[in-house]
């Protein structure tokens, strides 16, 4: 049943945004396809690194995310995002585990629940607006709210993380035909203390100017290295919706 409801919110979820539009809102959702990996560690020097989709079983789940947007002539585009992302894992641990330190021992049931949500506000100026292509480049504010708690019978405890992070956006659509439109798009950075790559792509279908449609796949890959933290993560995302320009 979870697997049923989680596909109508595929097919009732998304925007792609025709040329013409002033507002627009991309109301984006999809299924959690699984994680590539999710190493955490905390603390980063005393704490046990743990590859989570290794040992423990991911829940399948649903994800949204709203994008509400607004184009300024034909090339200055401001937007804002939110996007909420909870991903649970089941099972048990191979090894002694050290996180917050707090002790997991091996076989025994664990629950893992790792939270991971994005605010960000964009500006992006897009340098070719004609009737087939659409490129553009600008910058993202983005806020994390992370969170990821380790539960067992024993021992309960989370560590939370709320921080700023900037990125820069990028925007590329050509229309093979009246109705269809071909995207990438993204927001991504790399530093010395980590990375953040959410990145898009897929096919529109505009039924109208007022309502479309986009399928594809998106994926969200990256993570910190400091003294408190170790996480690097590969999220896979199966994505789908509606579109609303107005």
């Amino acid at each position: 049943m979870k697997t049923a409801h989680a596909l109508l919110i595929v097919l009732i979820c998304s925007v792609y945004t025709p040329a013409s539009a002033q507002f627009n809102f991309d109301l984006e959702g999809g299924l959690i396809l699984g994680t590539s990996y999710n190493k955490v560690q905390i603390p980063s020097g005393s704490g046990t690194r743990v590859n989570l989709p290794e040992q423990l079983d991911l829940d399948r789940s649903a994800f949204y995310r709203i994008r509400a947007g607004y184009r300024i002539g034909n090339r200055h585009n401001i937007s804002a995002l939110f996007a909420p992302l909870t991903i649970h894992y089941r099972g048990s641990l191979d090894q002694t585990t050290n996180f917050n330190n707090n002790t997991y021992l091996p076989g025994q049931p664990l629950n893992v629940d790792y939270r991971f949500n994005s605010y960000r506000l964009t500006y992006r100026y897009d340098f070719f607006a004609n009737g087939k292509w659409r490129v553009g480049a600008g910058l993202t504010a983005k806020v994390r709210d992370a969170d990821i708690r380790f539960k067992s019978e024993y021992a309960d405890t989370h560590y939370d993380n709320l921080g700023f992070v900037p990125l820069i956006n990028f925007y590329a659509s050509w229309k093979p035909a009246y109705h269809w439109t071909v995207i990438l798009e993204g927001d991504a950075l790399a530093a010395k203390q980590g990375r953040a790559e959410d990145i898009f792509g897929g096919i529109a279908y505009n039924f109208n100017n007022t309502i479309g449609i986009k399928l594809g796949y998106r994926m969200l890959e990256g993570g910190a290295d400091n003294d408190k933290i170790y996480n690097f993560n590969w999220i896979n995302y199966a994505s789908a919706g509606i579109l609303i320009s107005l």
